[in-house]
């Protein structure tokens, strides 16, 4: 009996080698890329994460430093944290922050090219959607105007048409398209939310222009 589940036990063995033998080499490389690919996706978020504390910490300091109004020191800052974090929300929070300062500091050429770099991030789509929507108003005041148009004809995400649709008001009434105008602000109003704040705007501007208040 004992000889009999020898004789198993060496059979099974040997097909277990003859196995292994045949097989044994694809599978050593399948678990190798298994958790080479396991061990790679922990280090990416160990990384992500690190690179979003650093940001974050480093976000703190450009602000600090584009609060105080010195729109060069704020731009080199700026151009710093790009380098270091260029693919992080709180480098595309931080361009929008110089574009608005630069903006009001009469430096509009400064605000562009900020507005231009967290537009083409792809970290946040909404903020690299309103920082081509502040772009626009830029080029239209520079009477930029096939500029702003090209920016307008883009693709944005669903939530920007009410802003988008004021833009490309904005921008036929700066080319003197009146009736154009009025019809985009219609259209902008019926894309934004009734208690929106920005909705009051649209309102105001079609008032302003005889359309009265939209319902």
């Amino acid at each position: 009996m004992a000889n009999h589940l020898d004789l198993e036990e060496q059979e099974q063995l040997d097909q277990l080698k003859h196995f292994w033998k045949q097989y044994g080499n694809a599978i050593s490389w399948l678990l190798i890329i298994v958790f080479g690919a396991f061990a790679s996706w922990n280090g990416y978020q160990w990384w992500s994460k690190r690179q979003a504390e650093q940001a974050s910490a480093m976000y703190e300091e450009v602000d600090r430093v584009i609060a105080g109004g010195d729109v060069a020191a704020a731009d080199r800052a700026y151009g710093d944290m790009r380098q270091r974090f260029p693919s992080t929300v709180y480098t595309q929070q931080a361009g929008l922050t110089l574009a608005k300062v630069a903006y009001l500091s009469g430096k509009p050429d400064v605000a562009q090219t900020a507005l231009t770099t967290v537009a083409e991030s792809s970290a946040d789509p909404g903020l690299a959607a309103l920082a081509r929507i502040r772009q626009v108003g830029l080029l239209i005041e520079a009477k930029s105007f096939d500029a702003a148009a090209k920016i307008l004809d883009g693709k944005f995400p669903v939530e920007f048409m009410g802003l988008v649709a004021d833009k490309k008001a904005d921008l036929m009434m700066a080319q003197g398209k009146t009736e154009e105008a009025v019809a985009l602000y219609k259209d902008a109003i019926k894309h934004l939310a009734e208690r929106d704040q920005y909705r009051r705007l649209v309102e105001v501007k079609l008032a302003a222009l005889g359309a009265g208040e939209s319902k």
